[in-house]
């Protein structure tokens, strides 16, 4: 099993594991309208996001299936709870995991998601050793289309009416990356 060396440092954030003393910001997150919107769920109770963070403070290295790991996002200036990016492992036979990502809207439009989401897609790839990665979102969802794509997803699909998400039918969009073309990127 490959060691994590957390936090993750970009140029102006950290990436880390939650603790406790994150509940009041990743309630402010999750609890937002405008983050839930895209999400199959609604905006998250004080319980749920109570829920949330214990199972988040007790994460390990993702490796098998369904195995997850959300990183707190803050700015390396001050502190600030950005958001969170998320990795879990959708096959470990296929050496597959997906990407995901929150960010509180007062954060938007500073590029912040944009430099997590590279940090964890170099921990998927050169310290995880995954061979692809993928990332979905609501084609509604504007915004997570075009993060995908500026941060050299490839979109490969575009799922029709796929889902029954809080009671309306969603289309999807299904983005992929593989270590190869991570590498290529990378090298530049």
């Amino acid at each position: 099993m490959p060691e994590l060396e957390l936090p993750l440092t970009t140029g102006r954030l950290t990436l880390r594991r939650h603790v406790e003393t994150d509940l009041d910001e990743l309630h402010r997150l999750h609890s937002h309208p405008d983050v839930a919107r895209y999400m199959y769920w609604g905006p998250w109770s004080r319980g749920v996001s109570i829920e949330r963070l214990g199972k988040r403070m007790q994460q390990t290295v993702p490796v098998t299936d369904g195995q997850a790991l959300d990183l707190a996002v803050l700015r390396t200036d001050g502190g600030a709870y950005v958001g969170e990016v998320h990795l879990h492992v959708v096959s470990e036979q296929h050496q597959c995991a997906e990407l995901g990502f929150a960010f509180h809207p007062e954060h938007h439009g500073h590029g912040y998601a944009r430099e997590a989401a590279t940090a964890m897609l170099g921990l998927a790839f050169d310290t995880l050793g995954f061979r692809r990665v993928i990332g979905r979102c609501a084609a509604a969802n504007a915004a997570s289309a075009g993060l995908m794509e500026r941060l050299g997803l490839r979109r490969e699909a575009h799922l029709i009416e796929s889902e029954l998400v809080k009671g309306e039918w969603a289309s999807e969009y299904d983005y992929a990356m593989l270590a190869r073309e991570w590498a290529a990127l990378t090298t530049k």
